[in-house]
């Protein structure tokens, strides 16, 4: 009998048409015990610790939060490359995380400087892998968020507080939402446990941040309300994106770096989306807290 290791639990069943199929083992008894919120606890301690990190690094800023921007970025490019490389190469993936953040320092220089952000993509696409373009296209998108997120916090600090008090309202809303009321799937053939009472939720959420911060500016900048959930919905179809990836690579989480949550991807990628709302929309109109093209 060969022994069962921890990655029997997730495995799959069709190589053409990757499915998740969860073992009716220790661990699914134990989820079944523990019902709907059993991983709140876990969620809750590694939120504290991300938030802990995110307010340090932006209380700082400079060069401590491009350290933390490019290091968090670059290991999302290690967990996209080790959903997708076939076959598996640890020092190609360690290869891509390194030349994402060469890119992204690199393009600090701006001007040619930005070329710096299709290394990865370009080793992405040049490396043996399953879905080359919708990586490439993918990587190329998380980099781009990522040199704008640095560009934002250089125009200041109230602009990234308020993108990720965004995310983070979208997201807290939409699980109690989601796990309370249930409902109609989002989009259930990408990301099945998406509701849209969970959805609606988190733009609700996002709403209620716009008033904040429009409370906190002294009753101006309306226009955050309504543009709030805008950039919440953007990052909620940042999310369904990350989810059609682990589907189509037969995964339930891009990797288990942090705990209750999965992988950075996981935590951060409706903030790719959200990022790049921000960006867009800002070409388009002139954007409360001072955001412009």
């Amino acid at each position: 009998m060969t022994a069962k290791g921890p990655l029997d639990d997730l495995r799959r069943t069709d190589l053409s048409t990757p499915k998740l199929v969860m073992a009716d083992g220790p661990a699914s008894a134990a989820t079944r015990r523990t019902g709907r919120w059993g991983d709140l606890g876990v969620r809750v301690v590694s939120g504290l610790v991300l938030a802990g990190l995110g307010v340090l690094s932006v209380y700082e800023g400079g060069a401590v939060f491009l350290g933390m921007t490019v290091l968090i970025f670059a290991l999302m490019g290690w967990e996209l490359a080790s959903l997708t490389d076939a076959p598996a190469h640890a020092a190609t993936r360690i290869g891509i995380a390194v030349l994402a953040a060469f890119g992204m320092a690199v393009a600090q220089l701006q001007g040619l400087g930005l070329l710096g952000l299709l290394l990865a993509p370009a080793a992405m696409a040049l490396t043996p892998r399953r879905e080359k373009a919708l990586l490439a296209v993918y990587t190329i998108a998380m980099l781009v968020a990522a040199n704008e997120f640095i560009a934002l916090d250089r125009r200041g600090a109230v602009i990234v507080v308020w993108l990720v008090c965004i995310v983070v309202a979208s997201d807290v809303f939409g699980y109690f939402a989601g796990r309370t009321f249930g409902g109609p799937k989002f989009w259930p053939s990408i990301s099945p446990k998406k509701t849209w009472s969970g959805t609606v939720a988190g733009w609700f959420g996002a709403a209620a941040v716009g008033v904040g911060f429009v409370w906190w500016q002294g009753g101006t900048g309306w226009g955050l309300v309504v543009i709030s959930p805008i950039v919440a919905f953007a990052g909620q179809m940042g999310d369904i994106v990350e989810s059609l990836i682990k589907r189509r690579a037969g995964v339930k989480d891009a990797s288990r770096l942090i705990p209750g949550h999965g992988g950075l991807l996981d935590r951060f990628d409706a903030l790719i989306g959200a990022i790049l709302a921000v960006r867009l929309l800002a070409l388009l109109m002139p954007l409360p807290l001072g955001i412009t093209g």
